[in-house]
C-alpha cells in the first residue's frame, strides 16, 4: 500500500463520500475495503437465480434525494432514479390500503374522512422540506438554520410520538400508514425517535419522491467510485483492517466503522475517557433479510398497491406497535412488521422479462439466528393471496448473517446504533465535532455518527470536512458536480 494524504476504511456510501469529498480537494486519497467488492450497504448482486439482481441493504432511496452531499453531488444527473406511481402502500385486510402518491392533496383526496387531518399534519412539513432534511441530516447539538421547519417538525414529532398520536383521526388507515413509515426505526411506538423518522420520510414522499435507481442501489456506489477514480483516488478490496498500525502513512484516517471496531482498530491508543464513551455506545434491534425471486408481480388484493414502490405490511396501528413491543422486550413477533419493495416494477433491468425482485425484511430481537422466511412469506400472503406460488427462489438471512456479511450491522443493527433520541444527540459523544476522534488525525465517518442511519453520505461527508479543516487548513467545500 503507498503512502497517501488520506486514508478511507470502508468503500459504503459513507466510506466513499468521504474519499470524493477528499479527493475534490486535491488530496491524494486511498479507500481500503474488507470486501472482494465495494458498497456496503448499497450492494446489488444475483443471490436467488441468474437475471435476477438484488439488493443486499437498501434498495429506495428518499433520503439519497433530501441530501445535502447528493444534492452537491449532483446524484441525480450520475444515476437514473426512477419514481414508482405510489411512493409507499400500506394494505389493511379486506382489501383496504392506504395509498401515498407523489402528490399530497391527490393522496389526502383518497383517504376518505381523515384526508383533512393528513393534510394538515403534512403539508407544513413538505413545504418546508428542505429544511426538514438539514434539520434531520445535521449534528443536533447546534441551532437549526430553518427554525420554522424544525418548530413544524418537532410539534408534530412530540403529537405522533406521545400517547396522543391518535387523536386527530377517526379511522384507522392514516395512523396504520404514519406507523408504517416510522416502524423502518426499529423502535418501540410510540416515541420521539420513530415519530420524527416516520413524519421525515413521509414528507419526502410528497416533496422528493421515494426513488429506486435503476440497476439498483449498486448504481449510487459506483457513481461515487468512479468520481474518486476520476479525481486521483485509488481502492483496494479484500484489505481488512484490524489494527490501526496496519495503515498506511496518512495525516488523515477516516473510518466508516462502528465505535465497538474503532475500539478494537485503536487499542490502548484510545483515550480512556473516549473509550467509555464508545462502550457505552449502544446498538439496537435486528433485521431478518429475505429476497425473493417471482414469478410475476406481488398479487396485493388492493390493486393500487401493484405500482407501488415501497409496502409497509404488518397490519393496523395496534398491531404494528404491538409487534414492534415485542421486538425491543426480546421476542420475535407472531404477526411481524415486514417492510417490502419490488423495485423492478419501475426497472425492468432488475429480472428477466415478466418476472421481478421482491425486497423484504422483518425486523427481531438483537442477534437472532432463526430464519424468518416463513413469517415474511405468511404475512405478504395475508395482503397478496396467491404470493407463496409466485415464489421461484428465495435467498434468507438470519439477523446474524446480516452481521457477518457486514461488521458494521452489529448483531443484525442495520443502523449501526439505536437511533434514539437519545443517541441521535450522542453519537457516539455529545460534540460539535462528533466525526473527530481524540487521536490525531483519526476520524469516524460511518452511521454511527450524526446524523445517523440512511443512504445519504452525510456521515462520511462531515467527516471529511472535519478532516480538512483539523488536518489540511481549510474551510472551504469542494466543489462535488458534474464535470
Amino acid at each position: 500500500m503507498t503512502d497517501a494524504d488520506a486514508v478511507v476504511v470502508g468503500a459504503g456510501p459513507n466510506g466513499l463520500a468521504a474519499a470524493v469529498t477528499l479527493a475534490r480537494s486535491g488530496l491524494r486519497v486511498h479507500v481500503l475495503e474488507r470486501n472482494p467488492t465495494i458498497g456496503g450497504g448499497a450492494r446489488t448482486m444475483e443471490v436467488t437465480l441468474p437475471g435476477f439482481r438484488h439488493d443486499i441493504c437498501s434498495a429506495v432511496h428518499p433520503m439519497a434525494v433530501a441530501s445535502h452531499f447528493f444534492r452537491e453531488f449532483q446524484l441525480a444527473r450520475r444515476v437514473e432514479l426512477r419514481h414508482p406511481p405510489v411512493a409507499f402502500g400500506h394494505p389493511l385486510d379486506g382489501g383496504r390500503a392506504g395509498i401515498a402518491y407523489p402528490d399530497l392533496d391527490r393522496t389526502a383526496e383518497r383517504l376518505g374522512r381523515d384526508g383533512p387531518a393528513y393534510r394538515r399534519l403534512m403539508a407544513p412539513l413538505v413545504a418546508r422540506a428542505d429544511g426538514v432534511a438539514e434539520f434531520t441530516g445535521s449534528n443536533l447539538v447546534g441551532v437549526p438554520s430553518d427554525l420554522l421547519a424544525a418548530s413544524w417538525f418537532a410539534l408534530r414529532s412530540l403529537e405522533q410520538g406521545s400517547p396522543l398520536w391518535n387523536l386527530r383521526f377517526a379511522d384507522d388507515v392514516v395512523p396504520a400508514m404514519l406507523t408504517g413509515v416510522a416502524a423502518h426505526t426499529i423502535l418501540p411506538m410510540p416515541g420521539l425517535a420513530p415519530a420524527g423518522a416516520g413524519l421525515a420520510l413521509g414528507a419526502y414522499a410528497h416533496a422528493g419522491g421515494w426513488p429506486i435507481p435503476v440497476g439498483g442501489s449498486q448504481a449510487i456506489v459506483d457513481a461515487l467510485a468512479d468520481d474518486l477514480l476520476a479525481h486521483g483516488g485509488s481502492i483496494t478490496t479484500d484489505a481488512e483492517i484490524t489494527d490501526l498500525g496496519d495503515l498506511p502513512s496518512a495525516r488523515a484516517v477516516l473510518l466508516d466503522v462502528t465505535p465497538r471496531a474503532l475500539l478494537r482498530m485503536a487499542g490502548d491508543r484510545m483515550p480512556r475517557r473516549y473509550a467509555r464513551s464508545l462502550r457505552r455506545f449502544r446498538y439496537g434491534n435486528g433485521v431478518a433479510k429475505v429476497d425473493f425471486a417471482l414469478a410475476g408481480p406481488v398479487p396485493w388484493s388492493n390493486s393500487e398497491l401493484r405500482s407501488a414502490g415501497t409496502v409497509h405490511v404488518g397490519g393496523t396501528r395496534a398491531e404494528i406497535a404491538q409487534a414492534e413491543r415485542d421486538v425491543a422486550q426480546g421476542r420475535h413477533a407472531g404477526s411481524p412488521y415486514v417492510l417490502a419493495s419490488q423495485p423492478s416494477i419501475v426497472d425492468e433491468s432488475r429480472a428477466p422479462s415478466g418476472q421481478h425482485v421482491l425486497w423484504t425484511y422483518t425486523h427481531v430481537p438483537r442477534g437472532s439466528a432463526i430464519d424468518q422466511q416463513e413469517a415474511i412469506t405468511r404475512q405478504i400472503e395475508r395482503f397478496a393471496p396467491g404470493f407463496r406460488d409466485l415464489i421461484l427462489a428465495a435467498s434468507s438471512r438470519t439477523a446474524l448473517d446480516v452481521e457477518r456479511y457486514d461488521p458494521n450491522y452489529v448483531l443484525g443493527d442495520i443502523a449501526a446504533g439505536a437511533p434514539s433520541l437519545g443517541q441521535l444527540v450522542r453519537r457516539p459523544v455529545v460534540s460539535t465535532d462528533p466525526w473527530r476522534t481524540p487521536l490525531p488525525g483519526v476520524y469516524l465517518a460511518s452511521s454511527s455518527t450524526p446524523p445517523g442511519p440512511g443512504v445519504t453520505g452525510l456521515n462520511g461527508w462531515y467527516a471529511a470536512l472535519s478532516a480538512l479543516r483539523h488536518e489540511f487548513g481549510t474551510r472551504a467545500r469542494p466543489n462535488l458536480s458534474v464535470g
